[in-house]
């Protein structure tokens, strides 16, 4: 079981290299101030940046004891 995804975005915020400055801008020690959304070759991924999506929840609004017996 893989624990980190391969198809990651490259992405400043999640480089190992970049310190974030704002919600939107990091401080490259090799490009200096770039948006977080951009990347360069320099790019390294670094998991421990990258805050995963929240899991989907469940709409039990609707559901009644009846959905869940076979």
């Amino acid at each position: 079981m893989s624990l980190f995804q391969k198809n990651i975005e490259p992405r400043c915020v999640y480089c190992i290299h970049g310190r974030a400055l704002s919600e939107n801008e990091v401080l490259c020690p090799k490009k200096g101030v770039m948006a977080a959304a951009s990347h360069c070759r320099g790019f390294r991924y670094d998991p421990l940046k990258r805050v995963p999506p929240r899991p989907a929840q469940l709409a039990d609004s609707g559901l009644r004891d009846e959905d869940f017996q076979l």
